[in-house]
């Protein structure tokens, strides 16, 4: 049985904020996975984590998030920033060449350290 889908965000600083998420992220749950990531960058908040540690899935509309986000962030001189350990979450983002464009770290406490978000 697939992982009930869950997201939990909570702001690091004024500037950092990371988004966690856990189970699926599909065409069925990637509108609130958009509205949750898009919250902190309207808030002004320019260094954003997504922790995709409990994250069992990823489709082609949770990639389409991510480069949205990621897009506004670079206009802003921010930065996203994504937790994964996933292996198959990980070669996803490989096979699309996302993993060039994305800064992936295995765990949140990578992303947090100031050279992962920026100073």
């Amino acid at each position: 049985m697939a992982m009930a889908f869950a997201i939990e965000d909570r702001s690091i600083d004024a500037d950092t904020h990371v988004v966690a998420v856990a189970g699926e992220i599909d065409l069925f749950t990637a509108p609130e996975f958009k509205q949750r990531v898009s919250a902190p960058i309207d808030e002004g908040r320019t260094h954003v984590v997504v922790d995709l540690t409990e994250t069992t899935f990823i489709d082609s509309s949770s990639l389409g998030v991510l480069i949205g986000a990621h897009r506004r962030l670079r206009r802003l001189d921010g930065r996203l920033v994504i937790v994964c350990s996933n292996d198959a979450i990980v070669k996803t983002f490989r096979i699309t060449g996302l993993d060039g464009v994305f800064t992936i770290v295995q765990r949140l406490d990578e992303a947090l350290d100031s050279g992962a978000v920026g100073a």
